[in-house]
């Protein structure tokens, strides 16, 4: 699978074509471009409570929801603190609008009901989404360097087998665009994590800098969980953006030092 980049009426967003080969799914990654918000929100902010204008942010919603096909009415997101908790999204969380707090604590959404809109957001960390065309089931996962090294990709897969009776060879994965390995430069206890709980197998995955620093490929490791979890890699799409390294195209939470907006990924069955 590929993640190929789209313009709808200026909103800019990227999606997985192997979904839209299977059929019967919508789905996207937003960019930073073709909303209204302005100064350091600009344009496409996707955020209700980092500081934004709310008319602007329901606006930019509209428009990044009719851009991929998504009901805006129906979304769900979750109150995200990099862990590695996974939510299952029935008809009774429905209804709390955009405005409002959210109600759980989750990094993790999955669901079989259609037309629910799952949604994460982020600004660095990765968001990855997942399509069982089979079962017909979707998942939306927020996975920053914590959330990787707890396996919050792994929690979403098993989740769906669990819950729903999907087979991990029939699940799809893409991973949007975070920040990647070039500008992810950390001290020892992102490795450490990684290694702790991955073992060799997180080796390949970060490179000794020679100022004793260390850059890790969270990209390369939520892959790596997702093929050990059962998923064919012919299956899993990778984005190739860096948020960091393209600012004017994403918001990236490192690159600004925080003053910034986020981006969202969205996943509903149709």
């Amino acid at each position: 699978m590929k993640i190929t980049e789209h313009n709808v009426n200026g909103v800019v967003y990227l999606s997985a074509d192997g979904f839209e080969a299977a059929g019967g799914v919508v789905h996207g990654f937003s960019t930073r471009l073709g909303g209204v918000s302005q100064g350091i929100y600009a344009t496409l902010n996707l955020s209700m409570n980092r500081g934004d204008d709310p008319d602007h942010v329901r606006e930019n919603y509209r428009r990044f929801c009719a851009a991929i096909g998504a009901g805006s009415e129906r979304i769900v997101c979750s109150s995200q603190v990099h862990g590695d908790t996974v939510r299952t999204v029935t008809a009774a969380d429905l209804g709390v609008g955009l405005d409002q707090p959210e109600p759980w604590q989750a990094d993790g959404l999955v669901t079989d009901i259609p037309g629910v809109t799952l949604t994460v957001f982020s600004a660095d960390c990765l968001p990855i989404l997942l399509y069982d065309p089979v079962r017909r089931v979707v998942g939306a996962v927020h996975a920053g360097w914590r959330g990787t090294a707890l396996g919050i990709v792994t929690r979403a897969v098993e989740r769906m087998s669990q819950c729903y009776g999907c087979q991990r060879m029939d699940i799809l994965a893409a991973i949007g665009p975070g920040i990647s390995k070039c500008c992810f430069e950390t001290h020892e206890d992102v490795p450490n994590a990684m290694t702790e709980a991955m073992g060799a197998a997180a080796l390949s995955f970060i490179q000794v800098l020679p100022t004793g620093k260390f850059r890790v490929d969270l990209k390369g490791l939520n892959a790596r969980r997702l093929e050990a979890a059962g998923l064919d890699p012919e299956h899993i799409a990778v984005a190739e953006d860096c948020t960091c390294c393209l600012p004017e195209k994403y918001w990236s939470h490192r690159y600004t030092h925080g003053e910034r907006g986020s981006q969202a990924a969205m996943i509903a069955l149709a």
